[in-house]
């Protein structure tokens, strides 16, 4: 499946909704920083109750449940060199998403699929659209909505390191999980 121009754009009011939502999901609710002893005022959990009834839960907060789940702070998955099978080592990374995304159904995620830059620019975004539906295959297994999955693929446009050795090639062939 090609990417063109307009599919790409298609993308920018989702983007501009998840910042939104991001920036809505951050606010606070009287400054006070997680674990202090203030935290433990009624009051305050008076104020997260009221907003777990509201329409975005603190609790979708993919950095506060990054705390409680280590392995949601893991947001990237690295293939071998021409390959998009997953292996075992990120399987519990993946199932990690999974449930994230599962128990929380009004959350969306973008795969992004990556190449290193050998091969052709074509190819290389061949690639990175099969690593970044693989990863959606998996998820869906897992039980998530596919409806809650997009994926794209940058071939080897946005490499996450700029040097050309094997070292940096293997940092640049990835599918990058983004909320």
């Amino acid at each position: 499946m090609q990417y063109s121009i307009t599919s790409i754009s298609a993308l920018k009011p989702f983007l501009a909704g998840l910042i939104m939502a991001g920036i809505v999901g951050c606010s606070s609710t009287g400054g006070v920083e997680e674990g202090t002893a203030e935290n433990e005022n009624p009051a305050t959990e008076e104020v997260a109750e009221e907003s777990a009834e509201g329409e975005v839960a603190e609790s979708t907060d993919v950095a506060e449940q990054a705390t409680a789940d280590p392995l949601l702070q893991t947001t990237t998955i690295y293939f071998a060199f021409d390959r998009s099978d997953l292996t075992s080592e990120f399987e519990s990374v993946l199932n990690a998403h999974a449930a994230y995304l599962v128990s929380n159904p009004e959350m969306s995620v973008v795969l992004e699929g990556h190449a290193d830059e050998r091969g052709t620019t074509e190819y290389n975004m061949a690639l990175g659209e099969r690593r970044a539906e693989k990863a959606k295959q998996y998820l869906v297994v897992q039980g998530v909505n596919p409806s809650q999955i997009s994926t794209v693929s940058y071939g080897e446009e946005q490499p996450a390191v700029l040097s050309s050795d094997e070292e940096s090639w293997a940092k640049n062939r990835r599918t990058e999980i983004k909320y």
